[in-house]
């Protein structure tokens, strides 16, 4: 399946942000996990928005591998034990921002709604701080080495 122009025009443009950010020697990626207020301000974002979904303690729906009887996955979680470790930066600030559905296009089927008109841009970068700043020292340095990659 492909993505939609806008998803793909949208993702070419956080790499080019994810550069910028590198460039200026600060860490590999958009996401200020290593700052205390922005990591606070995505806590307090994502226990009204995200939670709800997500958990309060970021370990998801039950059974977030199984598809339900409509086709949707439950929403996954957001610790070490699910998968959001697992995407560059940029990616997470577009799903976040536009939602599944939209980025992978065709039949795909998610309840992860894009919140790019719920939240400003600072906001989804806060929450993204927050669960990253959740991970163990070896998930971030896996993740950051991801985003390192990307640049290259």
């Amino acid at each position: 399946m492909r993505a939609p122009l806008t998803a793909v025009i949208t993702t070419m443009c956080l790499l080019g942000a994810t550069s910028a950010l590198a460039s200026h020697g600060e860490r590999p990626g958009l996401l200020p996990y290593d700052h205390p207020e922005a990591v606070a301000r995505g806590e307090v974002v994502y226990a009204e928005t995200c939670a709800s979904c997500h958990g309060a303690d970021l370990s998801g729906q039950a059974n977030w591998r199984e598809r339900d009887a409509e086709g949707f996955l439950p929403a996954p979680p957001h610790d070490e034990t699910g998968h959001t470790w697992h995407h560059p930066d940029n990616l997470l600030v577009a799903i976040t921002t536009y939602g599944s559905a939209a980025l992978i296009g065709g039949e795909y089927r998610s309840h992860m709604a894009g919140f790019g008109d719920v939240m400003s841009e600072q906001q989804i970068l806060d929450v993204l701080a927050y669960i990253k700043s959740t991970w163990p020292d070896r998930v971030i340095e896996m993740h950051n080495e991801m985003n390192a990659r990307a640049l290259e």
